[in-house]
């Protein structure tokens, strides 16, 4: 019955993301869902990328978040449409939510979207938002351990950004290990080492995403 019930949701959820893909596609809009455990650096990403791109490409956000609006409020300051969505303990976005959000944004002005999921390795995976691709935001500090730990995230994801590398010599973390894991679950995936410190390798990842929404 469990297992009845969890498709049920599955797949009233997957209608509502093929509406949401409609939506955005007939707009132009290329978007992503943007995964990572808390604190990996998923905002600080964003308001990197939003400062790089904004002067050349229409942006939009949507902010997830089990509580609070601090997330959002830091994407508001660069002048950037944002919707912060609070799930009130759930620990992912789904489509319906996401379809909500859509409403309250300048779509037609916008052609990268940028959904900012909540901060979780497990449950953001698995459900689909209408979102053209899905991007993980892995931090070295959180160990070499991951891809294999919480295989979906890296399977179900185009792009792998490896974020804080400029804390390599100061953590027990192998760069090369993660990498070689990622492609072994999932061959294709794109990967990008970042640091939002010091903006090492950040010119890789936003000539990537403009390859996508010019």
């Amino acid at each position: 019955m469990k297992l009845k019930v969890a498709s049920k949701i599955l797949d009233a959820n997957d209608r509502i993301a093929n509406e949401n893909t409609k939506m955005l596609k007939d707009r132009g809009i290329f978007s992503i869902n943007l995964m990572s455990s808390p604190g990996a650096g998923k905002t600080t990403l964003l308001e990197k990328t939003i400062s790089s791109l904004s002067s050349s490409v229409g942006i939009a956000v949507i902010e997830g978040d089990v509580a609070g609006s601090d997330d959002a409020e830091r994407i508001d300051r660069l002048n950037i449409p944002v919707v912060q969505i609070n799930t009130g303990g759930g620990c992912h976005l789904d489509a319906s939510m996401v379809q909500e959000a859509l409403n309250d944004l300048p779509l037609q002005k916008v052609k990268l979207l940028f959904i900012e999921n909540v901060g979780n390795l497990v449950c953001p995976a698995e459900f689909n938002l209408g979102e053209d691709i899905k991007v993980m935001l892995l931090s070295i500090a959180e160990g070499h351990d991951k891809p294999l730990k919480y295989p979906l995230m890296f399977q179900t994801s185009s792009a792998l950004v490896i974020n804080k590398i400029d804390l390599a010599p100061y953590v027990n973390a192998d760069i090369e290990k993660i990498k070689r894991d990622a492609l072994s679950l999932n061959p294709s995936i794109k990967i990008f080492e970042v640091s939002c410190q010091t903006g090492q390798g950040l010119d890789k990842w936003t000539d990537w995403l403009l390859t996508h929404c010019s």
